[in-house]
């Protein structure tokens, strides 16, 4: 939803260059994928990418395992999510130059409304991530204490 947004906004913009709301919300709110944008456009210029070669597929494969009733697309879509939403992270790092030396400095996040939004995104896809596991790993363990509780108990 928040790159569908980002997205959104910035069509907005480029249709009403002169509001002031919407150049709040494309420099403040979402600036977050207008860095990730630039992180990707030395691969690709396609417009659009990270809503339609991201953020679509990754919550298409959700609806995919919420209409097959499986939970490995789910889980699958949980860790390509939280990929992402590293990436978004990642992609705030300001290009520096290269140095030799480790660093134990904070990464730097952005600040303000971008700072809520990437908090607000990393929140929900981790909470997303562990709960599709968790769901996912309890499965096997139900289906054997099933099996047993067929079976009967063993006569050894």
């Amino acid at each position: 939803m928040a790159t569908l947004s980002a997205e959104l906004a910035s069509l907005a913009l480029e249709r009403a260059p002169s509001s002031a709301t919407l150049w709040y919300l494309n420099l403040r709110v979402f600036g977050l994928f207008q860095r990730s944008h630039e992180a990707l456009a030395g691969y690709t210029d396609l417009a659009g990418v990270q809503l339609f070669g991201i953020a679509l597929p990754i919550f298409a494969l959700a609806c995919l395992g919420l209409m097959m009733r499986s939970k490995l697309p789910l889980a699958v879509s949980t860790q390509f999510a939280a990929g992402y939403a590293g990436f978004l992270l990642m992609s705030w790092q300001s290009p520096a130059q290269a140095s030799r030396q480790a660093s134990l400095g904070w990464i730097a996040v952005p600040s303000g409304e971008g700072f809520y939004l990437l908090a607000g995104i990393l929140a929900a896809t981790l909470l997303s991530c562990l709960i599709s596991h968790l769901l996912y790993l309890q499965a096997p363990s139900k289906a054997e204490t099933d099996c047993v509780a067929i079976a009967g108990p063993s006569r050894d």
